[in-house]
């Protein structure tokens, strides 16, 4: 069985959730340089990435489960006038058409499920890409302190855990990999940079680290994807 949960935004009290990811600005341009345009933006949260990409000229889908986020969403695209489409849906059963999207992204996102939905996802991406589609997509490491420290009762299965440490993400699933784990959960997928594995810290001048991340840029296998 899939889960999954949505993030509490009534919760936030943090502007980090409003600053694209430092990504956002290549992505930009290399999609744009490929002539790519139709973009989904899944699990959009308050809209970051969707309201930065359509100022720069690209067709967005801003996506989140979290009926909240959407209306945030929304309410800023009418404020700046950007044609943004807002959709409440889960990522587990997108509600799209096949092949309707030249690129997608999914930033803190899909890794808020156990490893069946996370399958799941990924092949709904796949579906609602085009062939030779690109998706931008960061995942939770592995090498993260909470994911080792993890009590057995808080498992669901050998790579995804509740966490509840977090107002916002109680009991919010989260799913981690390592590179072997990459290497074979993307089927017809083909990664079109090295996958780069980061860690994030937290108060200045404390050596521990909160968490690590991956990112990976994928091409969809297919007629068009070589």
């Amino acid at each position: 069985m899939s889960v999954t949960k949505a993030w509490d935004w009534s919760q936030n009290t943090s502007d980090y959730w409003l600053i694209p990811c430092a990504e956002s600005a290549f992505l930009a341009e290399h999609w744009g340089e490929t002539g790519a345009n139709a973009l989904l933006d899944l699990g959009c949260g308050l809209g970051r990435h969707s309201l930065y990409m359509a100022r720069r000229g690209f067709r967005v889908t801003a996506a989140d489960l979290s009926h909240q986020a959407v209306e945030q969403v929304a309410a800023r695209a009418r404020q700046e006038e950007l044609p943004i489409d807002t959709v409440c849906c889960n990522m587990l059963t997108l509600p799209f058409d096949d092949g309707a999207f030249d690129c997608a992204m999914a930033v803190n996102v899909i890794y808020h499920t156990d490893a069946a939905g996370f399958r799941r996802t990924l092949e709904e991406v796949g579906r609602v890409l085009r062939p030779g589609g690109e998706f931008f997509v960061t995942l939770l490491s592995k090498a993260t302190p909470l994911y080792s420290q993890a009590p057995t009762d808080r498992r669901l299965d050998a790579y995804t855990i509740l966490r509840d440490e977090s107002p916002m993400e109680h009991n919010v699933p989260h799913f981690y990999v390592d590179y072997a784990d990459i290497c074979h959960l993307f089927p017809g997928w083909r990664l079109l940079l090295p996958a780069k594995e980061w860690k994030e810290y937290g108060e200045a001048g404390k050596t521990e680290f909160l968490s690590t991340h991956w990112t990976l840029l994928l091409k969809k296998e297919g007629p068009e994807g070589g």
